[in-house]
């Protein structure tokens, strides 16, 4: 039988929910024990059982191996999800669910860890009883059958009721879950998901969280579209005034502008990119040089692959207004500006004061006294090379070896040490 690709919800429309809850008991006990089945589990219930007895699950147990994520962590994960700009369009789109008071709201990354919940306190107080919390881990092969970690594996909306769910803990619960994935490239970048006691369960959720959830892909569209225009605004310019074959991309290689060269959507972009000659291969040589969120690529007439033999970017970080730090970065072909925020200014300070470049405990340190910190250094940094990718490498992370660096400070700043403080640092900008 072909799988359908829909929505599916868990019991047909006007069903009784606990005569059916009975059967599918029967059918999950007589199942896990290798007896006599009833009936047979919907398609996509059956698979993922199969999936986790091939795995070795125990559903009593689950997989009581996996640990719940730390707070430091959980932060870098939500901004590093892609789905952090969406959260309140999710939120909003399911509020007619959640704000009964029986159901919670979860959003959950392509791993299957809850990323965010929200709820009233009664039913956020039942799910901790199940270990359903920001950070752990939801994924299939860790607590069984459900509608996150089952919609991530199938890439399609799942509802799942009662003893659908693989770990008998959580036969009491109903839940409804829907993949979100990034329109940029397919991928799955998480899931959003309703989860409530059993009762709750009705067949339209499963429609409405799949439905929210393309409206969420919709959105990263728009967003995509926006940042693209942003940077068409820089590169525009720059690229009449070449008058030679170049393109303007973003970090991923989705192309903003483009001069003189046959128009793509996108092209593929070598790992640990920097500013310099790397080959392409629809391309050839190319000079890169950086951009706000990106690159601007020249292809050149050569067919070496070496280091080019380009104009430096200059990069001048001023820090005379500590309310509106500023950086401009000027290079042969144009110049552009970016307004960083006090805390990206002092990580900016500092990368510039020691260009090796610092670890991230070793910025933790330099910012907050304390070098076991340095997941928020990551977080911030993820954050900053959104803008500035071009201009910051990572291991350690260091501004462009290339590139001539000046920093404008007030003069009793000129008194600070490569590696100073954030206090420092703030009392001097004070």
């Amino acid at each position: 039988m072909t799988q359908s690709t829909g929505p599916e919800p868990a019991l047909a429309a006007g069903e009784d929910p606990r005569r059916y809850a009975q059967i599918l008991t029967a059918v999950y006990d007589a199942t896990m024990t290798g007896g006599k089945s009833p009936a047979r589990p919907r398609e996509v219930v059956g698979d993922s059982w199969r999936r986790l007895q091939t795995l070795g699950i125990d559903p009593e147990l689950g997989n009581p191996a996996e640990t719940q994520m730390d707070v430091s962590d959980l932060e870098l994960s939500r901004r590093e999800s892609g789905l952090f700009d969406i959260l309140d369009d999710l939120a909003r789109g399911l509020e007619s669910v959640v704000q009964d008071g029986d159901n919670i709201l979860v959003v959950a990354d392509r791993n299957g860890r809850v990323l965010w919940r929200s709820g009233s306190t009664s039913v956020l107080d039942r799910a901790d009883g199940l270990g359903f919390v920001e950070g752990a881990n939801w994924a299939e092969d860790s607590v069984g059958t459900n509608a996150i970690g089952t919609a991530l594996v199938s890439r399609r909306a799942v509802q799942i009721f009662s003893a659908e769910h693989y770990v008998r803990s959580h036969h009491s619960w109903t839940c409804a879950g829907a993949p979100i994935r990034d329109p940029r490239t397919g991928q799955v970048l998480g899931a959003i998901d309703v989860s409530g006691p059993a009762k709750t369960v009705h067949p339209t959720t499963i429609a409405l969280v799949d439905a929210v959830a393309r409206l969420a892909e919709s959105q990263l569209r728009e967003i995509h579209r926006s940042t693209l225009d942003r940077l068409r605004s820089v590169a525009a310019p720059m690229l009449a005034r070449l008058q030679s074959p170049a393109l303007a991309v973003d970090a991923n290689g989705w192309v903003a502008a483009v001069e003189s060269v046959a128009l793509r959507n996108r092209i593929l972009l070598p790992e640990d990119l920097a500013t310099g000659r790397f080959w392409l291969p629809t391309l050839g040589v190319c000079d890169f040089e950086p951009l706000p969120g990106g690159w601007l690529v020249r292809p050149t007439s050569t067919t070496d692959s070496g280091v080019a033999d380009v104009g430096s970017t200059r990069i001048r970080i001023d820090l005379r207004n500590s309310q509106k730090p500023r950086i401009e970065v000027r290079s042969e072909v144009g110049e552009w500006t970016h307004e960083p925020t006090p805390r990206h200014a002092e990580i900016l300070y500092l990368l510039a004061t020691d260009r090796q470049g610092r670890t991230a405990a070793q910025m933790a340190a330099d910012l907050f006294g304390d070098d076991g910190r340095a997941i928020t250094v990551r977080a911030e940094m993820s954050r900053l090379r959104k803008h500035l990718a071009g201009i910051i490498s990572t291991q350690p992370y260091r501004l462009d070896e290339s590139a001539i660096v000046e920093v404008i400070t007030p003069s009793d700043m000129s008194r600070l040490l490569p590696h100073s403080s954030a206090p420092a640092i703030r009392a001097a900008r004070g």
